[in-house]
């Protein structure tokens, strides 16, 4: 048999006791490890009543929150926001949509009368009519009656049919209900009316010029949802924009609730292009205030590119209005890669205004600034040429230098994409 081996004594088996050694020769000695352990009452916890009331209170505070997003009738009463003319509307951020505080949007807007007064020398001499449903309503109605044709588009999409009193009455209190709804749900006849085919008729029944503004909110919900983005345009141009307009004309400020529809609306991005933001600039006589509300709802919220760029393309080539310039710079502040046909739009748009002896507001320098800061890659060297000839004629003693500056620092996009020439000698 093998003999066993023994583990060699300790080196320090002359300072400790023999029995000692022998002790820790044959047994494991465990490590010291300094534990620190709290005590009972130094340990601190929350006790299970306490965390319920905490809860509760949390829960409470959230309800109170949402209930008074639906049931104030205006914003703004602890604290509004000055803006002017020169103001940043782009903060750089977009939130979620369902994170944006009652009190972050424009409530107050301080409009100098020096730039009102520059607005009004570029809207339109001769702005179009304002349509409403109710004006379209009629216009089938009385087509119909006389068996005429007619040549308005929107009447034309409509279908007009035989409405049973009883159905008439009933969309009559729904109406009335409308009037003076606060929160809550609606009534179910409300609901469906997406569903018709005659949603237009059924929905000048209940007068929608006469909706408190919660209710405003409440169908613009239920119709960005439930109608497809032609049918969600129409509500869009004929219901909710006429509202807005004549809330801001009359107050000076737009109510929570109308600026909640507006951004609700953007979820349907081609309808809210085509509903309200295009109809809005053709309309010739759009308002500083007008402008700046809406374009905050287009700064703080994500739009698809290609609702973003269509849309600019479009302004550029309108009649240029003083709100033409804010739009562009509040899509430009987005920051998208845009395709060189959209880049190509801005810069014809800009430099149509080269042999234009008006004096142009500051804010159409604002505009091409921001446009040479974002894009200035993305132009090429004749176009960036042009440009420069441009701010000879049209010159601003602030943003004038910078844009020149910005535009000579600029490598241009045929400078990137052109090959080096090969040398065979």
């Amino acid at each position: 048999m093998g003999k066993t081996k023994r583990t060699k004594p300790s080196e320090t088996a002359g300072k400790v006791p023999l029995e000692q050694d022998i002790y820790d020769t044959k047994f494991v000695k465990t490590k010291n490890r300094n534990k620190i352990r709290l005590r009972q009452e130094e340990e601190q916890y929350v006790d299970s009543n306490l965390s319920k009331k905490i809860l509760s209170t949390a829960r409470k505070q959230q309800r109170e929150l949402e209930d008074g997003s639906e049931s104030s009738e205006m914003v703004g009463q602890s604290r509004s926001r000055m803006v002017k003319l020169d103001d940043d509307i782009d903060s750089g951020s977009e939130p979620d949509e369902d994170t944006l505080e009652p009190d972050t949007f424009y409530e107050n807007i301080d409009v100098n009368e020096e730039d009102e007064k520059a607005m009004e020398l570029f809207m339109s001499k001769n702005p179009l009519p304002r349509r409403t449903l109710a004006d379209i309503i009629l216009e089938k109605i009385t087509e119909k009656q006389t068996e005429l044709d007619t040549q308005f588009s929107d009447a034309g999409t409509l279908q007009i049919q035989d409405v049973d009193a009883k159905v008439k009455t009933l969309y009559e209190g729904v109406g009335e209900v409308l009037k003076k709804y606060r929160s809550g749900k609606l009534p179910k006849a409300f609901k469906i009316i997406p569903k018709l085919p005659n949603w237009e008729q059924i929905l000048y029944i209940t007068d929608p010029s006469s909706w408190s503004a919660a209710a405003m909110y409440q169908a613009t919900r239920i119709f960005s949802s439930n109608l497809k983005e032609n049918k969600a345009q129409h509500f869009f141009n004929l219901v909710l924009l006429p509202r807005i307009r004549d809330d801001l004309a009359e107050y000076k400020r737009l109510n929570f609730h109308l600026y909640q529809a507006l951004r609700k609306a953007l979820y349907k991005p081609g309808g809210f292009m085509k509903g309200i933001l295009l109809p809005l600039l053709e309309s010739g006589n759009c308002t500083l205030r007008e402008a700046i509300i809406v374009g905050s709802v287009i700064a703080r919220n994500s739009i698809p590119i290609l609702h973003s760029s269509a849309a600019m393309l479009k302004i550029a080539e309108m009649d240029y209005t003083g709100a033409s310039s804010i739009f562009l710079r509040i899509f430009l502040d987005k920051k998208y890669a845009l395709p060189y046909r959209v880049v190509d739009g801005l810069v014809h748009h800009f430099l149509r205004f080269e042999r234009d002896k008006r004096e142009l507001p500051v804010l159409w320098h604002q505009a091409l600034l921001t446009f040479a800061q974002r894009y200035k890659a993305d132009i090429s060297s004749e176009q960036r040429d042009a440009l420069l000839e441009l701010l000879k004629k049209q010159t601003h003693h602030t943003l004038t230098p910078e844009i020149r500056r910005e535009l000579q620092n600029a490598k241009c996009r045929d400078a990137e994409d052109a090959e080096p020439e090969m040398d065979f000698d």
